[in-house]
């Protein structure tokens, strides 16, 4: 059973089963937010979604990042602000290809994407770029 279902951009309805929200800067206890902070912070959800999910495809939306000062003076050059809450979602559907059986084949991804809100994206009121997933290349079909 899916917690939610979201309506790609494509007309594709892909079910939502499993979704991670947690705060983007949470963890950060020194420094400040900047372009190797948060390269860092994106390559550890991506590594952390391949391992939980080995042979599910794992895909990145890049994240809109935001520079509020205009002096680039730091130790790690200027901030850099990405939104507020990073996602990590496993979702279904069915099958990529026509010629399998939708009764016994799914296809499956796991996305990550930031957004600025702790809201559960659904139907066609998620954030525009999770909702222009190109499915069809980024997904994967498996037998249930």
């Amino acid at each position: 059973m899916s917690l939610t279902r979201v309506v790609l951009l494509s007309g594709r309805s892909i079910e939502l089963s499993d979704i991670r929200l947690s705060s983007t800067y949470g963890g950060l206890l020194e420094g400040y937010p900047c372009a190797r902070v948060n390269d860092m912070a994106i390559n550890g959800l991506l590594r952390g979604a391949e391992r939980d999910s080995p042979r599910t495809p794992v895909h990145l939306v890049e994240p809109p990042r935001t520079y509020p000062d205009d002096d680039p003076k730091g130790p790690f050059g200027p901030v850099e602000i990405l939104p507020a809450v990073s996602c990590v979602a496993f979702f279904r559907s069915t099958p990529v290809s026509p010629s399998l059986d939708p009764v016994l084949h799914r296809s499956a991804l796991t996305v990550i994407w930031f957004q600025q809100t702790a809201q559960v994206p659904s139907g066609t009121d998620a954030d525009k770029r999770l909702r222009a997933l190109d499915w069809e290349d980024l997904a994967r079909d498996d037998e249930l």
